[in-house]
């Protein structure tokens, strides 16, 4: 084991909690769990060293004793929602990784819906989760997920049958509830598209007081053959928390995966998506923005691999970069022998708005065959100023005149956003996130 306070730290409370996590008496529950916690002791946690982790440092869990979080309740009519009033029909919440009963409002469920939580369903049907969960997205070297794996207590469980379409998006809100001390949660997501089914889930993650948190979750999803899955996640953690997703995809032939991630929360996150195309047909689009100041760190990890003929790929991720933030985007794209008649496309831009503001790079192309069709790219600059000119000349103020570049530069992204009268609310997150920047840069 390394000699690290914080890992003995953590393997101690869950030695402590182990009989009281949910599902301590079923046995392939009980070896997951300490296949995990064994895992994340012998890794540690991730350093510079470890390639994945070379641009990012986990400093705030190093340096501060995070304890198990406990139950809390929150009012929900404090919680904001992304859709509009007449969409929000299936939403759940949770607080530190807990479902809240008394504020889950599922509305009326489409026959063949599964949704809830993750302990209920362990004691529901502990044998259907067992079908899914730790398989589809193995900790190997994610000693965070192996982590994840050993303290799950709760989480996100969607199932869709064969064949249903879930019409409305299903709003999840994972609410980060700071204490007098610093606390951890570790939410686990299960979601299973069966063939032929359709949803969308929106993800919602939002942090309430001036405390630090740590937010360690893991989601598992399996899209079936001809499913399709529209995945949007909004992250505006509180500003001390500690941001950490870790996330495992499985597409099978003629499957979709359409997912857009928006961060602008935490003082520190890491978003780490893979996704594995696993049947011809599969197609996957990748995006995402961020927009981070201060002295915010955000890390965007990718892979997509092309497992099977004829799958496509298509990611783009655009970042704005102010102050002393820094942020971080690794994509990879991987396409394995006998995948043929593949297309990959990958492109990162990023603005730096400060001379203190950073940012990491590292597109990858990996091809292992001969018919296929790839791009990949990577921009970083200022503003245009040119086009900050010519608006400026026709009376615009600089500070609207960098406001609407801002704007623009990002929206393209949020135009991919499918689920109706989500994209409003994400331009109106930017729009407010540059508002703020530009009284910060005029104070």
């Amino acid at each position: 084991m390394p000699d690290s306070a914080p890992v003995q730290s953590f393997v101690e409370q869950f030695d402590a909690l182990r009989g009281e996590l949910p599902g301590a008496a079923l046995p392939w529950l009980c070896d997951l769990r300490a296949a995990g916690i064994e895992r994340f002791a012998s890794l540690g946690l991730p350093a510079p060293g470890v390639e994945a982790w070379k641009y990012t440092r986990l400093r705030p869990l190093e340096t501060t004793d995070f304890l198990p979080a406990t139950a809390h309740t929150v009012n929900i009519d404090h919680l904001p929602t992304l859709l509009p009033q007449g969409g929000i029909d299936h939403r759940v919440i949770f607080v530190n990784g807990r479902l809240m009963q008394c504020l889950a409002m599922p509305g009326e469920r489409p026959e063949g819906v599964e949704l809830g939580g993750l302990a209920d369903a362990l004691r529901r049907d502990p044998e259907a989760v067992g079908e899914h969960l730790g398989r589809i997205g193995a900790p190997d070297g994610q000693a965070l997920l192996a982590l994840n794996t050993a303290m799950m207590r709760d989480g996100l469980m969607l199932r869709v049958k064969r064949g249903v379409s879930v019409a409305l998006p299903i709003e999840v809100v994972y609410v980060g509830a700071a204490g007098p001390q610093p606390l951890a949660f570790h939410p686990r997501n299960l979601i299973v598209l069966e063939p032929g089914s359709r949803a969308t889930v929106v993800e919602h993650h939002i942090g309430l007081g001036a405390g630090a948190y740590f937010a360690n979750s893991g989601t598992e999803i399996r899209i079936g053959e001809g499913a399709e899955l529209h995945h949007y996640k909004i992250q505006d953690e509180g500003a001390e928390a500690v941001h950490v997703a870790t996330q495992h995809v499985h597409l099978e032939a003629n499957a979709l995966y359409d997912a857009f991630t928006l961060t602008t929360g935490a003082r520190l996150s890491r978003h780490e998506v893979s996704v594995r195309l696993t049947g011809p047909g599969a197609e996957c689009h990748l995006n995402g923005a961020y927009m981070v100041r201060g002295k915010q760190h955000c890390d965007t990890t990718t892979t997509i691999e092309h497992m099977a003929p004829r799958t496509s790929c298509r990611e783009i991720f655009k970042g704005v970069i102010d102050e002393q933030a820094r942020a971080v985007f690794q994509g990879r794209i991987v396409i394995h022998r006998g995948a043929q008649q593949s297309n990959g496309h990958q492109l990162s831009k990023a603005l730096l708005l400060s001379n203190r503001a950073e940012i990491d790079t590292k597109p990858e192309l990996e091809i292992y065959a001969d018919d296929v069709k790839c791009s990949h790219g990577a921009t970083v600059g200022d503003l245009d100023r040119d086009a900050l000119f010519y608006l400026r000349a026709r009376g615009i103020p600089e500070a609207a005149a960098r406001a609407i570049l801002i704007e623009a530069f990002l929206a393209d992204t949020i135009n991919e956003v499918a689920a109706e009268g989500l994209c409003p609310a994400l331009m109106a997150s930017i729009g407010h996130w540059v508002s703020s920047a530009t009284r910060r840069a005029a104070s």
